[in-house]
């Protein structure tokens, strides 16, 4: 009963999610570096009146990158 409890990955040793962490960092500047290609790309759409879709795309790439960057940092310093 008590194995349904506990999740599969509880005993993960401790390199896996230092590996897992790096990646996620990894995916994460991918993710602001994309952000960095759409402002620079954005002159090009307040030109064309599009705006508010470079600035949705903008705030998006940068929350998930911070995000997965927070998980990333998280499963590094997270304690065996």
């Amino acid at each position: 009963m008590t194995e349904r409890l506990v999740p599969k990955n509880a005993n993960a040793h401790p390199e896996e999610r230092i590996e897992k962490g790096r990646s996620l960092i990894v995916i994460g500047f991918v993710l602001w570096f994309f952000d960095a290609l759409i402002v620079f790309f954005m002159p090009a759409g307040v030109r064309l009146g599009q705006q508010r879709g470079f600035a949705t795309l903008i705030l998006s790439a940068f929350l998930a990158g911070a995000a997965v960057m927070a998980v990333g940092f998280y499963l590094r310093k997270e304690k065996a």
